[in-house]
C-alpha cells in the first residue's frame, strides 16, 4: 500500500484549536465495521454502547512539559523538544537551532539547566542534564506543555489541565492519548456503576506520533520506539471478560498498541510485561485483543489513520472520514470522537 491511499482533504477550519467547553460534550461518530453503518451520536451516549462485563482499557500515561528554550555558548537560540526520558539525567530530544550542535557541545536551557550533547542519531540527540535534579523534575518545573504542531497557538493554563486525562498517572508522554481527553470522572463513575471493568496500560507517546510518513510504500516506514507496560491485573481482567463473553474496548490507539505489543511479545497470547515497542499496525495486520476502539479523527497520511483503517476497514474509514467532514466534525487532538466496531 502507498501512503497516498491514506490521504484526504481536510478544511483547516475543522482542526480543533481549543478543547470543547466541557469534557464529554463532544460529538461521537459510531462505525460498525461489519456493516459499515455510520451513526451520529454524542460522546455522552457512550454508556448505551456498553454492557456489564465489558472491559475498557485506558492509557494512564501523563504528558510531561517537554519543551525547553535556551542559548548555546555562541549566544544562538536553541529549542529542545524532549521525546523520551532515558534515565534520571539523560533524555532523547529534537533540537531546533541555527546550526546543529555536535557531540560534546554544551548550552544552557531556561537560564538554569546546563546541557551536554552526548550523541546524535539522525534527527534525535541524546542529551545529559547536568543538574542535581532529575530530568523529570526539571521538565516539570521549567518546561512548557508541548501542544501538537497543528494547534497554532501557545499553551495556556487551561491546556495544562485539558491536555491531560483525568486519570493520568505515569509521567513520560510528549503527547496526550487524546481519546481519553473526553472522559470526566462522572463518566468513569457511570461506566463502573454499570459493571464495566476499568483497566489500565501505559504507553508513553513519543515524538514519532507527529512524524510524517516520508516513504512512498508504507511497508518501508519505521516507527519510533515507545515504552509500554501492560500490568498483570489488566491481562486477568481481559481474560475473565473474554471467557464470559465480554468485549474489550481500547480507549485510544495507544492503548490498542500497548495491548497488541504485549500479545506480540507473548507470541500471540496476551501477557503482562513492559519494554519498547515499534509496532506498526496497517491494513492486513491480524488484531488479537481488542474488539472495539474509541479514538479521535487523525491526520492524513499518518500512522494512526493507517491503524484505524486496519481496525475498521479501509473503505469504511474512508467513508466515515468523508461523512465527518461533511457533517463538520472537529478533528485531531481537541476534536470529536469515533467509536469503531472492528471489521471481522
Amino acid at each position: 500500500m502507498k501512503v497516498q491511499d491514506f490521504d484526504f482533504n481536510l478544511p483547516s477550519e475543522l482542526i480543533a484549536q481549543f478543547p470543547a467547553k466541557e469534557r464529554g460534550s463532544s460529538r461521537m461518530l459510531h462505525l460498525e465495521g461489519s456493516s459499515g453503518l455510520l451513526r451520529d451520536a454524542m460522546f455522552s451516549d457512550l454508556p448505551r454502547y456498553l454492557r456489564a462485563g465489558d472491559v475498557m482499557v485506558f492509557n494512564d500515561t501523563r504528558v510531561i512539559k517537554a519543551r525547553l528554550f535556551g542559548v548555546k555558548g555562541s549566544g544562538g537560540r536553541v529549542e529542545v523538544m524532549v521525546g523520551r526520558v532515558l534515565d534520571a539525567h539523560c533524555v532523547l530530544a529534537v533540537i531546533r537551532a541555527s546550526h546543529s550542535p555536535k557531540p560534546g557541545s554544551r548550552f544552557l536551557l531556561e537560564d538554569t539547566i546546563e546541557v551536554t550533547v552526548l550523541e546524535r542519531e539522525q534527527e534525535l540527540y541524546t542529551l545529559r542534564f547536568d543538574h542535581e535534579w532529575s530530568a523529570i523534575e526539571l521538565l516539570e518545573r521549567y518546561g512548557s506543555l508541548p501542544l501538537p504542531p497543528y494547534i497554532s497557538r501557545t499553551a495556556t493554563e487551561t491546556d495544562e489541565a485539558r491536555y491531560q486525562t483525568v486519570y493520568a498517572k505515569q509521567a513520560g508522554a510528549v503527547a496526550a492519548p487524546t481519546a481519553g481527553l473526553h472522559f470526566d470522572k462522572s463518566m468513569l463513575a457511570t461506566l463502573s456503576g454499570m459493571g464495566v471493568v476499568i483497566a489500565h496500560v501505559t504507553l508513553h507517546v513519543g515524538l514519532g506520533t507527529f512524524q510524517p510518513v516520508r516513504v512512498v510504500n508504507i511497508a518501508d516506514h519505521q516507527m519510533h520506539k515507545e515504552i509500554f507496560h501492560v500490568p498483570p491485573e489488566t491481562v486477568e481482567s481481559i481474560r475473565r471478560a473474554k471467557a464470559a463473553g465480554g468485549r474489550v474496548l481500547a480507549v485510544g490507539t495507544t492503548s490498542l498498541r500497548a495491548l497488541e505489543a504485549a500479545a506480540v511479545a507473548g507470541k500471540g497470547e496476551l501477557r503482562s510485561g513492559h519494554g519498547d515497542t515499534d509496532i506498526f499496525i496497517t491494513p492486513g495486520y491480524r488484531l488479537r485483543v481488542v474488539e472495539r476502539l474509541i479514538t479521535n479523527f487523525h491526520l492524513p497520511r499518518s500512522t494512526l489513520l493507517m491503524l484505524v483503517s486496519a481496525f475498521g476497514g479501509m473503505e469504511n474509514i474512508h467513508r466515515a472520514y468523508q461523512h465527518a467532514i461533511n457533517e463538520r466534525y472537529r478533528f485531531f487532538s481537541y476534536g470529536d470522537a469515533m467509536l469503531i466496531e472492528r471489521e471481522p
